[in-house]
Formats: structure tokens, sequence, C-alpha cells
């Protein structure tokens, strides 16, 4: 499914197929087509095999591997997750790992299919990955070892430390082969990263499921490492050098009423070391025209200047906690899933002060551990 969705993301076909002839494996060859999943789309990405092919131990599959002409960091990628698949089927069923006899994972298909996708992941300039938790299934699968229980205990192992969740059907969502692809290409596991999207693509499993069974990936472009994607905005500023002081409030507060995402008044020294105000405004493009008619009705300028800027925000959301004063809003700001920032909404803060009798640093330090601890 994960090269499925590789090529429906616009990975070339021949290309992969140039690229996987390096292997030191005779009899097979890639079929790739369109079909139906439910109501999607996807790409099926199949081996077909001409030729019977061994059961294989560990340094045999990597024999396969290098001694073909992949690129050395390919063959080192893919060799290194056949052998975390050795270690896991050594583990649980009680085996030397130079012993484990890869039936379903050491088959043809199942060699191409790792290489291909790190071949895959290459050729598409893939630097780094971010996977969902992974559906297990439920229920029970028959393997050359006998009736197990889903997921089999070799995917159980791979998946050690990692976020799953049950359900989704009665049937094996994640293979041991999946497990280990999805564990040693990705980088983190949780919520899909801030990113332009250029490209989705669904990749199709070969099961019939009550849900399309299919592999969703998008392809993108980061945004500043924990941040949103960059968003274009204007910033409108001006030297006042003439107006009273007094009207600065009445002016931020226009500008905030008509959608400014931030005002600010910084102290500055003109020419002939005349002390005056610098008024800067922040705000969408769309809406600097009303921005402007305030700043020329409002103030004393006689011109504005305005500047395109781009900003990248950290992940954020409010959360309402409670606290031995009463409920009190809190922004909470995250990098790449981790909490960075905690800040108790000052206007709740000081209105239970005021309320309680006490202290606004009690308040605050209060609800920002509520927080914390949610």
């Amino acid at each position: 499914m994960l090269l499925g969705a590789l090529v429906d993301c616009g990975l070339d076909r021949d290309g992969l197929q140039s690229a996987l002839s390096g292997l030191d494996l005779k009899g097979w060859r890639l079929r790739a087509e369109r079909v139906q999943r439910g109501p999607i789309e996807c790409t099926l990405v199949e081996v077909e095999v001409s030729e019977s092919q061994p059961e294989r131990r560990l340094a045999e599959v990597l024999g396969v591997i290098e001694r073909g002409s992949l690129d050395l960091q390919v063959a080192r990628r893919a060799g290194d997750i056949f052998r975390r698949l050795a270690e896991a089927e050594a583990s649980v069923h009680g085996v030397a790992v130079e012993d484990v006899h890869f039936h379903e994972v050491g088959a043809v298909d199942a060699i191409v299919d790792i290489v291909g996708t790190v071949v895959g992941f290459g050729m598409l300039g893939i630097e780094r990955a971010t996977c969902s938790p992974l559906p297990l299934g439920s229920g029970w699968v028959e393997t050359d070892h006998g009736r197990l229980p889903i997921p089999a205990p070799a995917t159980a192992k791979l998946l050690e430390g990692f976020p799953t969740y049950g359900g989704g059907a009665e049937t094996e969502l994640v293979t041991p082969t999946g497990a280990a692809l999805v564990t040693g290409l990705c980088d983190s596991f949780g919520p899909m990263p801030a990113m332009t999207v250029r490209r989705v693509g669904y990749g199709a499993g070969s099961k019939d499921l009550p849900h399309p069974n299919c592999l969703r990936m998008f392809l993108g472009d980061a945004a500043a490492p924990g941040a949103s994607a960059a968003e274009t905005l204007v910033v409108l500023e001006t030297n006042l050098d003439d107006m009273n002081p007094e009207f600065y409030e009445r002016v931020v507060e226009r500008l905030f009423e008509a959608g400014a995402l931030d005002v600010f008044i910084t102290p500055i020294i003109m020419k002939k070391s005349r002390p005056a105000s610098l008024l800067t405004t922040l705000a969408a493009p769309d809406k600097q025209a009303e921005l402007l008619r305030i700043l020329f009705r409002e103030t004393t300028t006689l011109g504005v200047r305005a500047r395109e800027v781009s900003r990248h925000c950290l992940d954020r959301d409010w959360v309402t906690v409670e606290t031995p004063f009463g409920q009190v809003r809190v922004k909470i700001a995250r990098l790449e899933g981790e909490i960075v920032t905690v800040a108790p909404e000052y206007e709740d803060c000081r209105r239970l002060a005021r309320e309680k009798g006490v202290p606004l640093k009690d308040v605050y330090e209060r609800a920002r551990a509520a927080a914390i601890g949610a």
C-alpha cells in the first residue's frame, strides 16, 4: 500500500522498475493499476513473480540486497529494516536471529516492496515522514507458523513504543512488513504536521474491507520547524512626532476593532534628535485599505509605509481550566506535539483576582498548573 501511495504521488514507475533491477533477484516485475476502493480511486502496486522463490534466512535476504547495484544508502536502509524484522521474529518465536526463516516477509514481493519503498522515498526527495497512529485490526491470521492473533506477534513487537489503536476491522490491518517499513522510515508519529501539500496519493490494499482499504499519503513542503505553514501578512507603520500621546489609546482601539492582528508603539528618535513614536500595525492583506483609512483619519501622519511579511506560528489552542478561584481560559502552544508555552488569559486572571481579593500572580500560577496537568 505504501508503494502504491508513492506511485500515486508521482513516483515514476519506469524509473522505479529500473532502480529495482539493481537487485540480485530474478523472476519478477512490478505491475501498477488504478483500482476502486469504495468511493476512492487508488493505485494498486503488485509484484508479479514468474519463477519459484525459496525461503530465505536473513543472511540470504541481505545478500540479495547487497550483491546488487543499488545505491549504498538504499541498500543499507533496506537491510536495516529486514534486520528489525528478523529480530522481531526471533524474539517472538524463541529462535536465533540467524535461524529465522522469512516466510511471508522473505518472499520476493516483500523484498521488492521494502527496497522499492526506500528507493521511492529517495526518488521523491522525502526527507522527513510523519505517520498517524496505526490501526491494528482484530481477529486471527493464518501463517506458516500457524494461527496467530492479530496483530501478529512480530507486528506487535515491531510496534513497541509506537502509537496504535485497536478496531477498524476484524482482519489484519498492519503486517510485519508494513510495521517494519513504517517504523523504519517515519521520523515521528502523531497529527499531520504543518505543510504546504503538493500531492495526495492513495495506495490500495488487496483485501475487501467495510471501509476503503487504502493508505493516504500527503506529499508537501514543511513549514518552519514546529510552526504552521507561513502566512503572508502586511505591516503598516508610521512615525508620529506631533501627535498628543493621549490619543494613542483610541487609535490602537480602532485598529484592533478593524481587524488588526497586532498594534504596538515604539519610542524612537528622529532627525534633529526629536523624540517620536513608531506606530506599527500587523494585519491580513485584505484589511490594509480600512486600516490605512483609520491611520490617516485618527493620527497626524502624512504617510504610511507598507510591506508584506511572512509569519510562522506555533500550533495552538484554548482550554478552560478550573482553579480554586474560578474558570480561566488558557492558551497552549505546541512544538511538534510538545507543549512549549502555557499562557493563562490575563483578563480572566485579573477579574478573578479582583473578585476573590487575591494576588493576580496566584490566580495565574494556579491556572498554568491546572493547564499543564490537564
